[in-house]
């Protein structure tokens, strides 16, 4: 894929009043003890490398004495918060092992990784400037994915949990070369699924560093799933393949795995379960879909020449004239995937007729 099919920086957007009431009234928005700003007084740093000595593009973070203790109590308040009653009883078993901050990418967040010091189990979470693309991508991820995800929001600031995984570039750089037959047609499996899931909702920029493949051991097998774990690009590029996961280059490897392990049938019906999937979802969530859509099509997360433009890519890719209608992205994704819902309803009430 073309570099130049990605805008080089994407702007933030603020979170207006209506989305704002979506996430009081979800619980999404909760009064914490600190911002990504006061995350930004370090004094010092040091580069983070991987197991192979590569630079990682993350750098640890150091305070003056005289800050370090309130950052770590306010820190373990929010891990508390997003994981629990927000109360300070497991306080004395906690400890802020280290809060990194990234250099690469538009979101430049902090990962805090908190550690039980009585068994030293750790987790991870990420503070981040808010912004309403990335609410947006959020909260789609909540309702139209198969996984449900834990994020936070007060005023600017932005709390997620971390999600687990192998990191999709490395997993293909050092662990898809030593999966047998079966699990690499699984991989294919789940790649298409996961293809078509971002395609219908729009979440764009899924390079193998934006995804996680999670295997599961189960019984005799090892199954394996592929998770988002960016959703900066919801809803904000003009071009459609910006949408679709397989025209990264970074993607290649998975994309030939496809090639070779699946007939164009079974790609076929893979996209069929996975619409069917998402059109469940949307008809399950209908209540909350409707508010999110809603505060979508009110806001304004994109330019208008990307929502012009993307709006005839859809016209061309699915046929479908509705989408020239559309004067928002909010407009553009609600025909998405009322289109998508429409058609399992047709489909479900031809077999039930027929049958």
């Amino acid at each position: 894929m073309d570099e130049k099919l990605m805008s080089k920086k994407k702007p933030s957007f603020p979170i207006n009043e209506r989305l704002s009431k979506y996430l009081i009234k979800h619980n999404r928005n909760t009064k914490i003890p600190v911002f990504y700003e006061d995350l930004l007084r370090f004094s010092g740093s040091i580069v983070v490398y991987d197991q192979h000595d590569e630079d990682t593009l993350w750098v640890r973070c150091y305070y003056p004495d005289h800050e370090r203790t309130e950052i770590d109590n306010s820190l373990k308040r929010v891990y508390t918060i997003l994981h629990s009653d927000g109360s300070d009883d497991s306080f004395e078993f906690l400890n802020v092992d280290a809060i990194d901050y990234c250099t690469f990418g538009n979101s430049k967040p902090f990962r805090v990784k908190v550690r039980n010091i009585l068994n030293d189990s750790f987790t991870y979470f990420y503070v981040k400037k808010a912004d309403a693309s990335r609410i947006y991508g959020l909260e789609f991820e909540h309702i139209l994915s198969p996984h449900r995800i834990n994020f936070l929001i007060y005023k600017d600031t932005l709390i997620e949990e971390h999600i687990a995984g192998i990191p999709g570039d490395v997993f293909i750089e050092e662990k898809l070369q030593d999966c047998d037959e079966r699990e690499k047609t699984q991989i294919a499996k789940q790649f298409v699924k996961f293809n078509e899931r971002c395609t219908l909702r729009l979440l764009g920029d899924m390079r193998s560093y934006n995804y996680v493949v999670i295997p599961t051991h189960d019984f005799d097998h090892v199954a394996y799933q592929i998770r988002a774990i960016d959703f900066d690009q919801q809803c904000y590029e003009g071009k459609l393949k910006v949408y679709r996961p397989q025209f990264f280059k970074e993607n290649y490897d998975m994309v030939m795995l496809v090639a070779n392990k699946l007939e164009q049938s079974s790609i076929e019906q893979y996209r069929r379960e996975e619409r069917s999937q998402v059109a469940k979802r949307l008809i399950t969530s209908q209540k909350r879909y409707k508010e999110l859509i809603r505060c979508m099509i009110q806001d304004s997360i994109s330019t208008e020449e990307n929502v012009k433009r993307l709006k005839n890519d859809l016209v061309e890719f699915s046929k479908d004239v509705k989408f020239r209608r559309a004067k928002t992205m909010g407009h553009i994704l609600k025909t998405a995937l009322d289109f998508v819902k429409r058609n399992y309803v047709d489909t479900n009430t031809k077999e039930v007729m027929e049958y």
